[in-house]
């Protein structure tokens, strides 16, 4: 089972602030901690939202918004991907995960990803599991 661990934004991370070096040092033990354990996939800090962009779909018609985004709170820091053998385990080692930050109310949300075999069988989600960079 994978799960995804996400870092929700504050004003700051959206103004590109930078952590102090101790929570480098938390994350980075957290995530030798997963590594060690066999359970990390992916995990990275994403850019604030100004230099992003949204693509908006509306019937058929595309059009590209520049960020910043204004609704910090629905906005993601960062991410942590695991394979863990149950919830219960995801849920161990998010209750691990160092404070993002400490110095202001924030939160992680954990969510489970799809794993192909639970999408049914069709071929496109075949066509989809051929893919190279696509890890199963």
């Amino acid at each position: 089972m994978r799960f995804m661990i996400l870092v929700r934004a504050t004003p700051d991370s959206e103004a590109g602030v930078m952590p102090p070096e101790s929570m480098f040092a938390a994350m980075t033990t957290y995530h030798e901690a997963l590594a060690k354990a066999g359970v990390l996939l992916d995990a990275n800090g994403l850019q604030p939202s100004s230099r992003g962009w949204r693509v908006h779909y509306d019937h058929g018609q595309r059009s590209v918004i520049d960020g910043p985004f204004a609704d910090t709170k629905e906005l993601i820091a960062g991410y942590t991907m695991i394979q863990a053998r149950s919830r219960e385990e995801a849920m161990q080692w998010a209750l691990r995960f160092p404070e993002p930050f400490p110095d202001q109310p924030c939160s992680i949300e954990v969510r489970q990803m799809y794993e192909l075999d639970e999408l049914g069988p069709s071929e496109s989600i075949e066509r989809f599991r051929r893919l190279p960079a696509i890890s199963r």
